[in-house]
């Protein structure tokens, strides 16, 4: 029997799915269809692929080895079309790019306006997702290009420098310190059921041990922000006063902006909102690099390398710093 394709893709839906009934529904073919075809294939490459003694279907270890070259091979074939139907001239093309959910809130817009303005026939797909999955989609191929932050990345991943992202501490315009916790002095809330003195302005610079009679609105610990937030406090021994959690950057910002609370932002977001303030911080929280990742070595489309072009340029035209050369070894 001549090897097709399709047994390559029915042998990695059971191998996911560890169960021939629920593979066959997910391709869409009959159980009875789908185990006679994993035998011709077993049969093709003289060996049991498939472990069907347990409870559910696991790959032998002659399995493991076919399906990691299998995935592979589909891999790669993905490329080729891909590379088949592309167009230098960037006249159409698709691309699909993941970022971490910080860039959603302002740096995706300015890039898709970019695009669509140079190249209206290239189709873009974005993905919001954390940077582990990025990378993970990019080395299975599934992304073209990702954006997130510099640190160890995995093997296979390239990882190019764009420009340091800063935070810092955000009010609403306008917004005083309304909502620090009493020290006794009257300013700031009084007391349950007190009414408030006259609100005092926030020190500028704010001494981060400052903060802790601050109530804050901050973003979920889902978010890889969040954590970075986090061991800024604990690196300066400050146990924040969190009254708010919020899984969106455009919750968190229409919150800060209706309230007294005060959160920690991006600059690039607050410079952008005529309604938010920032609160310079002593010390100022440390920088990140923002950087374009995408799979070492892969085929990179005229439409990837185009956005990676663009990306530059609007990087470059916004102002955002840009990282230094690294340090000599």
């Amino acid at each position: 029997m001549a090897l097709e394709l399709r047994h390559l893709r029915y042998l990695l839906a059971v191998a996911e799915h560890a169960n021939f009934t629920r593979a066959a529904e997910g391709l869409r073919i009959s159980q009875p269809t789908l185990s006679q075809q994993i035998k011709q294939l077993e049969r093709t490459v003289g060996a049991q692929l498939l472990d069907r003694g347990g409870r559910t279907v696991s790959l032998t270890d002659a399995g493991e080895i076919y399906a990691r070259h299998a995935r592979g091979a589909l891999r790669d074939l993905a490329a080729a079309e891909r590379a088949v139907l592309d167009v230098a001239d960037l006249s159409r093309g698709h691309l699909r790019l993941a970022v971490t959910p910080t860039f959603t809130a302002y740096l995706v817009g300015p890039l898709t306006a970019e695009l669509h303005s140079r190249h209206p026939g290239i189709t873009l797909e974005v993905r919001e997702m954390s940077q582990d999955r990025i990378e993970a989609g990019l080395a299975a191929d599934g992304i073209d290009l990702g954006i997130a932050f510099d640190g160890p990345h995995p093997p296979g991943i390239a990882a190019t420098p764009l420009f340091l992202e800063s935070l810092g501490l955000v009010v609403g315009a306008g917004s005083t310190a309304t909502d620090a916790e009493s020290d006794g002095t009257g300013a700031g809330s009084a007391g349950a059921g007190a009414r408030p003195g006259p609100p005092a302005p926030l020190p500028v610079p704010l001494p981060v041990r400052e903060l802790a009679s601050y109530r804050l609105a901050l973003l979920s610990d889902a978010f890889a922000t969040r954590g970075y937030i986090d061991a800024y406090f604990a690196a300066h021994g400050v146990r924040p006063r969190i009254v708010v959690q919020a899984d969106s950057l455009q919750a968190l910002t229409e919150i800060v902006r209706r309230t007294g609370l005060a959160t920690v932002l991006p600059d690039a977001i607050t410079h952008d909102h005529p309604l938010l303030t920032p609160v310079p911080l002593e010390p100022a929280l440390p920088r990140r690099t923002v950087v374009l990742l995408q799979r070492d070595g892969g085929y990179r489309s005229a439409a990837a390398r185009a956005f990676a072009r663009l990306t530059e340029e609007v990087v470059r035209r916004r102002g955002y710093p840009r990282p230094g050369p690294p340090p000599a070894p």
